[in-house]
């Protein structure tokens, strides 16, 4: 177990727990909020292998809980009708203001979970136990839960920081390659972003930690937060511009995700790949670093199996992914803002980005 990682916020503060075998611990650490009862959120590939550990751990520690609510697995849960199944489910199992959520799930769980901590009684507190890589170093960390319409991802939410994030490695046993593939994407954006030595790090040791290498997945996990943290803390809910910086790639992601109807056919992840290439591609078509940047970031991608062609997952039209873009969260008076780099480790918000730029890149 590694030291904890505390986010200390204006008004909040907590801890991101990192350890083998944490699972087992997730009912002493919630027993010090002395909540009245708690209420596990999972989905259904969740509940087949640690629901009942859960459940174990919580009795340990003589927490009252609800049956656990199961959602169906997948994209489309992060839905106004999963949030209603959810919301009305904790009413009916009694829930008051002091009542806590635990998210035991990946991202779209936890998203969606997240959310209706964020609504529920105008608020109640809940904790992030992700079970997905991609979950563990990004979306359990830092309070951004939402849900997804038809026209983009992530366009209903609010930021609703999390009382605990307990981060077990072990239950990644569970997960596929491409799975794990999928999360290391955004272990290789934080190098990007603002650490040229841990990308240098990743280039080096990515085959290791994909094999499940205990050591190497804990600090690559630890790190990935640690960086994250340090960005979150000064820029808590994206006023001020620097959180955005951790949306690198993400503006063709969620583009491409969009496209390919939020299914399992293209995974959040195998997306932000796309979208880490397309971003320095991009970057170098305008000038701000050199094209050696974007190969080496596709080869990178590409040595550790993942496609680094988008047509490996379907026919998208440039027009069809621009007009996507043009409806992401971080574009203002119809102009499109998006991440790009300087060089590894260098990431910045470049404004009213030109389309004919990006439609020559796409």
């Amino acid at each position: 177990m590694t030291k904890p990682i505390h986010i200390k916020l204006t008004g909040h503060a907590y801890d991101i727990h990192i350890g083998a075998g944490m699972l087992a611990s997730v009912g002493a650490l919630t027993k010090s909020f002395a909540p009245p009862r708690v209420f596990i959120v999972t989905d259904e590939n969740c509940a087949q292998h640690y629901v009942m550990p859960l459940i174990a751990s919580l009795r340990a520690a003589a927490i009252d809980m609800a049956p656990p609510i199961v959602v169906p697995a997948g994209e489309a849960s992060k839905s106004f009708a999963e949030m209603e199944t959810v919301m009305r489910a904790l009413m009916r199992g009694g829930a008051d203001r002091h009542s806590m959520i635990i998210a035991l799930g990946g991202g779209v769980l936890g998203d969606l979970a997240g959310f209706v901590a964020a609504t529920a009684l105008r608020g109640i507190r809940f904790v992030q136990m992700p079970t997905t890589l991609l979950a563990q170093v990004d979306s359990s960390v830092g309070g951004k839960t939402g849900i997804n319409l038809p026209e983009g991802k992530n366009l209903v939410g609010a930021f609703h920081h999390p009382s605990l994030v307990v981060i077990d490695p072990d239950v990644l046993q569970t997960l596929s390659r491409r799975e794990l593939l999928a999360g290391y994407a955004e272990i290789v954006k934080y190098g990007l972003i603002n650490d040229a030595e841990f990308y240098g790090w990743c280039e080096n040791n990515g085959e290791k930690l994909l094999a499940l290498d205990a050591d190497a997945l804990t600090y690559a996990i630890h790190r990935s937060c640690a960086n994250k943290a340090k960005i979150v803390e000064q820029d808590p809910e994206e006023q001020t511009g620097l959180r955005a910086l951790l949306n690198l790639g993400h503006t063709f992601a969620h583009a491409y995700e969009a496209l390919a109807g939020y299914s399992g056919a293209l995974l959040h992840g195998e997306a932000v790949a796309l979208g880490l290439i397309k971003a320095a591609q991009l970057s170098a078509h305008l000038g701000f670093c050199s094209g050696g940047i974007a190969t080496r970031v596709a080869a990178h991608l590409g040595h550790v199996g993942m496609p680094t062609d988008p047509k490996f997952y379907g026919d998208f039209k440039a027009d069809d992914v621009i007009a996507r873009m043009r409806a992401d969260k971080k574009n203002s008076g119809g102009k499109m803002n998006l991440i790009l780099l300087k060089g590894i480790g260098e990431a910045f918000v470049e404004k009213s980005v030109d389309e004919n730029a990006v439609r020559a890149v796409l």
